[in-house]
């Protein structure tokens, strides 16, 4: 992206804040519309600022191929037993359990047998968390592929998917923190793993969310908690994050991001508007920052775009400023004493897995997998490889036989790997 692109990009951010401080309702319906846009790059995790792809069909063609994508695509289909956990605040978590299936014996599935042998699975729950502005369905793949083998939890962190929204933001005006994520966490392990051991894999948000538990409940890791997955995420420095602009674009979203963002979000219905109305930049502002590769499967692209247009767009301003004060860099030693998988695309824009390789230098002992030609919603993009080394954690968290791999289970694309 060049740097006139990112300024002029800065310009309709500046161009919104200016619109809020004069308050006209006019400047708002224009400004609104692109900025709306703009701000969608947040929703896929980023920072305002981006180079759109020429489009090269008809606006009513490409809303004919979202409805069939729409209808064809199983993802985010899976659903399993409901269950609602209530945090410290009030707010209330939804949550759903897949339970293994019993041990079938010599008549054992072809599907359990691919993936972990004979042998039953050890009594482990595995915790996904998924990022921000996504939900429980983000882990599409890996929920098929554990299935009936092990035990998993998918729950939807608050104001996101089906859980409510935060009553100490809604009620109280409390900002959100990632330690309230945090304790979100423990309110949904109490509720729905209140025992046995636990596996906690994270994503983006949900990473530093696991982050935030160990932070606050270090005795649960200790005592619970067998191994660990971080995908896509940071312990802290999230401000220093350039999204993939040239410095001066980088300084001058900063600087006005944070108004806009308040002013947007006060305006969350109208800023609605201006969003569906430019869906199409849309569209390309979430593949920019999701994901890496030219063969993305169009369907999964779109599955992404669904669960992201579905954050609100004052949930987007509620949350952003809680990664800038991110930093769990001494709970990571809570995790030293067990098996942690650290992976990473290496085109990741949103959370550079520099910040993996950092996580991974300060726990010697886990296994990092930088994922080429990955973004960063590398589960959707790469589901083969973290579906892989998902497995081989739980190999050797002793959650699963030794020696099983998930062989490509679920995979829609055939030129990744781990290096």
């Amino acid at each position: 992206m060049s740097e006139s692109s990112a300024e002029a990009v800065a310009d309709v951010v500046a161009s919104a804040a200016a619109a809020s401080a004069a308050g006209a309702a006019g400047s708002w319906r224009r400004a609104t519309g692109i900025a709306g846009a703009a701000i969608g790059v947040l929703a896929a995790g980023a920072a305002a600022g981006v180079a759109v792809e020429r489009m090269t069909v008809g606006r009513g063609m490409r809303r004919k191929a979202r409805l069939a994508l729409d209808s064809a695509g199983p993802y985010g289909t899976l659903r399993g037993t409901p269950g609602k956990a209530v945090s410290d605040d009030g707010t209330e978590l939804y949550y759903e359990v897949d339970e293994a299936d019993p041990d079938p014996g010599p008549n054992v599935s072809p599907r359990r047998r691919r993936l972990f042998g004979r042998k039953a699975p050890a009594p482990v729950t595995v915790v996904f968390c998924h990022g921000y502005c996504l939900s429980q369905d983000s882990w599409h793949f890996q929920r098929a592929a554990l299935r009936g083998v092990v035990r998993t939890v998918h729950w939807d962190q608050r104001s996101h998917g089906r859980s409510g929204r935060g009553m100490a933001q809604t009620r109280d005006r409390v900002p959100l923190t990632i330690d309230q994520l945090g304790r979100d966490l423990k309110a949904v392990l109490d509720a729905a793993v209140p025992e046995g051991p636990i596996v906690l894999v994270g994503h983006s948000m949900g990473g530093m969310t696991i982050m935030a538990l160990a932070a606050h409940f270090p005795e649960l890791i200790q005592e619970r908690v067998v191994a660990t997955a971080l995908v896509g995420t940071s312990s802290g420095r999230l401000g220093e994050v350039n999204f993939g602009l040239p410095v001066a674009g980088v300084n001058a979203v900063r600087r006005i991001l944070p108004g806009v963002l308040k002013a947007l979000g006060q305006q969350a219905e109208l800023v609605e508007k201006g969003r569906r109305a430019t869906a199409d930049l849309f569209a390309g502002i979430i593949k920019r920052y999701s994901f890496a590769g030219r063969d993305v499967d169009p369907a999964v692209e779109r599955f992404a775009e669904r669960m992201i247009e579905s954050t609100p767009i004052d949930v987007v301003a509620e949350f952003y400023p809680a990664f800038t004060d991110h930093d769990k860099t001494e709970a990571l030693a809570c995790f030293r004493d067990m098996p942690v998988l650290v992976l990473a695309g290496v085109r990741d824009l949103v959370t550079p897995s520099e910040h993996s390789e950092a996580i991974a230098d300060l726990l010697p002992e886990a296994e990092l997998v930088l994922v080429p030609d990955a973004g960063h919603l590398v589960m959707l993009e790469h589901p083969e490889v973290v579906t892989d080394r998902l497995a081989d954690l739980l190999t050797r968290a002793g959650a699963v036989p030794a020696g099983a791999t998930v062989m490509g289970y679920g995979s829609t694309s055939s030129n990744a790997g781990p290096r």
